[in-house]
């Protein structure tokens, strides 16, 4: 029975070498199919040690971009070259406007294209040995003459390399896509204008203004944008804007006179300009047209010295800080400058006819003349290329008050109305009769 069974047992175990080089490539094969669909990442690659490195920024954007899946089977082929930005680079030193264009997510393409532009799939390459132009996984070509490397060989790991640069690279397709979508940005609205205005003489139509450039000067003095005293009128109602605002009057206004709080020492000012008057609403319009303005700030203590007569006066808080205020942008370094070279300035101010006196005086810059007079000592308290804030150590007042302190401020063209008083014209008879009667000349009509 034994010998019956050994052929049949023979024939099993041929059968069962055969087939296990098919059970054992087809094992292999799965395993294969089943790596290559989920990559493994290594806990010493270089993906983990930028998610985890200094460069906070550009991994917290790699991670908002959804790169991490992409990354991760790259690296699978390639080793990577990561050209990491500093972080001040991608928080400080960039554009809001592009930061704001980054981060939307119909703009997602354009944040990828960014943030591939930094990766090469080599890790052999020395940005400060090399100049040529290596392809990026972004499609583009980077040069690496441009990098400013502050750290080479941040970061080294088996599959990669971090080197750390000083500015983020932006590709041309980037640039390109953020220029198209701000140039739509500012033609999205249709600026309303108003109808067509017809010449009475010649009933043809006026021609328009020809239109000013974006940060160029105002065609206007300033004095024709001023709103007019308060012994005038009151202070027109705000029109319609024009829809461009190339200056935010208003928001650097709010700022500076911030900063003279957190300054220290200007509260009365920001006090007077904010509640006593609406001179912080006028400058933050004028600003916004176009103009500039350099504010010569008494500190608390000078102007503590003011009575209240000073003050009561109808629009006298208004008269004194037009006289602090010049239509140019001065600093410190400039005025200092014109005295040392000229000797002696006059300012034009908001307070027309006044203007108000510099000269150079113990190392600094004296204003006004005699006790009226006062020192800058607080140099550059506030500057952002509109409105600039200089400290003073006293109240400045015009040499000759020609201009009543209540009167408001007049357009450039006008002059102060003269005041003639009317004498009654007597005839020859009663004025005779007036010297020879000495009775008659306590009378009314002879006074």
């Amino acid at each position: 029975m034994e010998m019956d069974h050994l052929p049949l047992l023979l024939l099993l175990f041929s059968s069962l070498t055969l087939l296990s080089p098919t059970f054992s490539q087809s094992s292999t094969s799965t395993s294969t199919s089943t790596s290559t669909s989920t990559p493994a990442i290594n806990s010493n690659s270089v993906l983990v040690a930028l998610l985890d490195s200094h460069y906070t920024e550009l991994a917290e954007l790699v991670e908002k971009a959804l790169l991490l899946p992409t990354l991760e089977s790259t690296l699978t082929l390639h080793n990577l070259t990561i050209l990491a930005p500093q972080n001040s680079a991608l928080e400080r030193d960039l554009d809001p406007e592009f930061r704001q264009f980054l981060l939307q997510p119909r703009n997602l393409k354009s944040l990828q294209t960014l943030l591939l532009y930094h990766i090469i799939p080599n890790s052999h390459i020395d940005p400060l040995q090399t100049s040529d132009s290596h392809d990026t996984l972004a499609g583009e070509a980077v040069p690496l003459s441009q990098t400013a490397v502050t750290e080479l060989r941040s970061i080294v790991k088996p599959d990669g390399v971090i080197h750390g640069i000083k500015t983020l690279l932006i590709p041309k397709s980037v640039q390109e896509d953020f220029n198209r979508r701000r140039n739509l940005a500012a033609i999205s609205a249709v600026l309303p204008t108003g109808a067509p205005e017809v010449d009475p003489r010649t009933h043809r139509l006026k021609k328009p203004a020809p239109p000013v450039p974006a940060g160029a000067p105002p065609v206007l003095p300033i004095y024709d944008a001023m709103a007019p005293g308060p012994s005038i009128a009151p202070a027109p109602a705000p029109g319609p804007g024009s829809g461009k605002h190339h200056f935010n009057g208003h928001a650097q206004v709010k700022d500076f006179i911030q900063t003279l709080l957190l300054y220290g020492g200007y509260n009365e000012l920001a006090d007077i300009l904010v509640n006593l008057t609406s001179l912080a609403t006028e400058m933050g319009r004028l600003v916004s047209e176009g103009y500039v303005l350099t504010v010569l700030a008494p500190n608390d203590e000078a102007l503590g010295r003011l009575t209240t007569d000073q003050l009561s006066e109808p629009g006298a808080p208004e008269q004194i800080l037009y006289y602090h205020m010049i239509p140019e942008y001065q600093t410190e370094e400039s005025m200092y400058n014109a005295v040392r070279r000229f000797g002696k300035l006059r300012y034009d101010t908001l307070r027309l006819p006044h203007k108000v006196v510099a000269r150079e005086a113990d190392g600094s810059v004296k204003f006004g003349t005699g006790d009226k007079s006062a020192y800058l000592f607080d140099p550059d308290i506030y500057t952002d290329g509109r409105i600039s804030v200089q400290g003073i150590d006293a109240v400045l007042f015009p040499p000759d008050e020609a201009v009543p302190p209540a009167m408001g401020v007049l357009p450039a063209d006008r002059k102060p109305p003269v005041i003639v008083k009317k004498k009654h014209k007597r005839g020859r008879i009663l004025e005779a009769a007036c010297q020879t009667l000495g009775v008659m000349t306590r009378m009314s009509f002879c006074q």
